[in-house]
């Protein structure tokens, strides 16, 4: 059964990032849930004090706020800070301040919304168009470089921005700016005029959205243009080939993703959006089987995507090298994005498995714990410390030794900070007589069911450091209800337990269908024991490895834990000497991990390649302390890794 969603399309109250017309379930708004507590609050709330206002502070300190300001004043130049793309981390930021004022309700973030708001409007052209790169004195001529200008990528983000604004403030400046841009991108890019799109999708994304925002059946039906005309050619060659813009086969026929991964992944997310408008089941099924083929065989353990720097792209099946992960953190959001409205389509836990995964161990990697600083790429081994950068530098995109404060690129800082701001609207939904508990973290939630029932939960967990999730019956509805917790992938042996009456429930969703009591209490304990996890012998990049996990955390090695005299990549782990894993009786934010290898002092060999194989002499052992892999570099510059070699057979070859 669907759950129709259109009368509450536009209720500020919502706050929803994806609001489909028909689903299976619906996703709850900011007036429904609220983290009070444990991992996920506390980056909200840093989040709100700092990143927010540091995003600004660059975009001020670098111009690109004021390109607002000189395509307005008619004073634009040859000379114009940014790339062609800034305008677009402005609306990012307007997005995320917008679902962020509509999660606190803070007036100094509605302040600084009307504040950009009112420099963006000034800078619209009287037809609707809205860009400082192009179309203004000095500057090069509107829609000349489709594939790399990002004209409507642009115009994608500011309608996002103000569908963010709609659902958490009503109507204003800012959402009237973006229906003059769309009706204009309509006008020009319609059945009757220019037949071209963008070479970064994501206009079809912010139509979407925007277009049931505002319940206007053209935008939808732009996006739905744009979609059917990609993969036939018509962007222009560059040397990465059409792939890169998933212009090389139509969607509907491609059997994974290929190309740029966040263009690949924008792209797929707003074709699902398209499939639910449409109920295209072909379109929907085609991003499925895209999903689960790249999942399968394109995906790191961490949940990144994308494994080639040169072109920010996938790379064939089993390329997967660990040093050379690019892992963008805006490919992370992306495939949160995509997952998300798969799941909200079909139903299926798989999909919140992976927003899990991809939401701590990429997503909450990204900023450091001051929320000043973050990394743009996202690889599995470091393997030179690198130095800190200059806290008030612009770092080269791809650093990856530290967390930088901003990049000369810097869709990334946005990107997290927008998906921080709403990731709380991700955790849970409902259905007719259902409420799903998706992602845990101590809540609370009033809801209505589908039927019009209300409910009210608390839930308390100290996850992802500990494994017992309590769900509080506060305000049950009269008569049965479907609870349902998802029970992650990896959690082989949790436990449901009903008031002591305890059962053993399966990866998947645990249900509980009855009527409940007010106060009732339901504990779902997850097993917490780290583990060893082994890659598919096809990685040839981390063969005869194993990395470690606990919970839905990544683990990862950092040479500043080593003893003086060992190097990172002379250690070595046995899983078969210890199959129980320790949790280290030092806790600081999240539990460490103790195991034990050996490691190599001696140096290098005079030759690499040896005969027989073996622990070099010189090894010993020694004790392993592993921190979460979203801690990395937390503590200065280090050499890190996820996959820790095992001791290579004893015999010849």
């Amino acid at each position: 059964m669907t759950v129709d969603q259109t009368a509450t399309a536009t209720d500020p109250s919502g706050g929803r990032p994806v609001v489909p017309t028909r689903s299976s379930h619906r996703p709850l708004g900011s007036g429904e849930i609220a983290f009070v507590a444990g991992f996920w609050a506390h980056l909200q709330s840093t989040n709100a004090a700092a990143t927010l206002e540091h995003c600004e502070q660059w975009m001020e300190r670098l111009g690109w706020l004021a390109n607002l300001d000189h395509a307005a004043d008619g004073t634009t130049g040859i000379e114009r800070p940014g790339w062609s793309f800034s305008d677009s981390e402005v609306y990012k930021l307007i997005e995320a301040m917008s679902w962020e004022f509509g999660r606190s309700g803070d007036p100094a973030i509605d302040a600084a919304i009307r504040r950009l708001t009112a420099r963006v409007g000034r800078a619209q052209d009287s037809d609707g168009y809205l860009n400082t790169y192009y179309g203004h004195p000095q500057r090069p001529p509107r829609y000349s470089d489709l594939e790399t200008g990002h004209e409507l990528y642009c115009a994608g983000h500011l309608l996002q921005a103000a569908v963010a604004r709609l659902r958490t403030a009503g109507p204003d400046e800012l959402v009237e700016i973006a229906r003059r841009a769309a009706d204009h991108v309509c006008d020009m890019f319609g059945p009757d005029g220019l037949q071209g799109i963008g070479g970064h999708p994501e206009i079809e994304l912010g139509l979407v959205e925007f277009g049931r925002a505002v319940d206007e059946s053209r935008y939808v039906e732009q996006a739905r243009l744009f979609l059917d005309r990609r993969g036939h050619g018509r962007l222009g060659e560059i040397p990465f080939g059409p792939a890169y813009f998933q212009d090389d086969v139509p969607i509907r026929d491609a059997a994974t993703w290929r190309g740029h991964a966040v263009r690949a992944l924008y792209l797929s997310a707003a074709a699902v959006d398209v499939a639910t408008e449409y109920d295209d089941v072909d379109l929907l099924a085609a991003v499925q089987r895209q999903w689960t083929a790249s999942v399968a065989r394109r995906t790191y353990i961490t949940g990144g995507m994308g494994s080639r720097h040169q072109d920010e792209s996938f790379g064939e099946d089993w390329e997967l090298p660990a040093d050379r992960a690019y892992c963008e953190t805006c490919a992370g959001v992306a495939s949160i994005m995509v997952s998300w409205r798969l799941y909200l389509a079909t139903g299926d836990v798989r999909y919140a498995d992976l927003i899990e995964r991809t939401s701590f161990n990429i997503v909450a990697t990204s900023p450091r714990s001051d929320g000043r600083a973050f990394f743009y790429a996202n690889p599995l081994h470091q393997r030179v410390a690198g130095n800190a950068p200059d806290e008030d530098t612009v770092s080269p995109r791809a650093a990856s030794s530290t967390r930088a404060p901003w990049f000369d690129v810097s869709c990334c800082p946005t990107n997290v900070a927008r998906t921080l701001a709403s990731w709380h609207t991700y955790a849970a939904s409902v259905g007719e007589r259902e409420l799903t508990l998706l992602q845990y973290g101590s809540a609370r939630v009033e809801t209505t069911l589908g039927d019009g029932r209300a409910i009210g939960v608390t839930v308390d967990t100290t996850y992802p450091r500990g494994g017992t999730v309590t769900v509080s019956l506060d305000d049950p509805p009269a008569g049965a209800l479907a609870l349902r917790l998802r029970v992650p992938s990896w959690a082989d042996g949790a436990v449901l337990d009903e008031g002591g009456r305890r059962r053993a429930v399966e990866p998947g969703l645990a249900v509980v269908d009855r009527e409940f009591t007010p106060g009732e209490e339901i504990r779902l304990h997850l097993p917490m024991s780290p583990r060893f996890t082994w890659p598919d012998p096809r990685i040839d990049a981390v063969r005869g490895c194993v990395a470690v996990e606990r919970g839905p955390l990544v683990y990862c090695l950092e040479s500043i834990d080593l003893p003086d005299g060992v190097e990172l990549d002379g250690i070595a782990v046995d899983p078969a000497s210890q199959p129980v894993l320790r949790d280290h009786d030092r806790v600081e934010v999240q539990g460490r991990v103790l195991a034990s290898g050996s490691g190599d002092a001696n140096g290098d060999a005079p030759w690499p390649y040896q005969a027989l194989a073996g622990s070099p002499d010189g090894a010993s052992a020694i004790p392993l302390l592993l921190h979460p892999y979203h801690q990395w570099a937390e503590r200065g510059p280090t050499a890190m890794r996820v996959w820790l070699p095992t001791p290579q057979p004893t015999t010849p070859r």
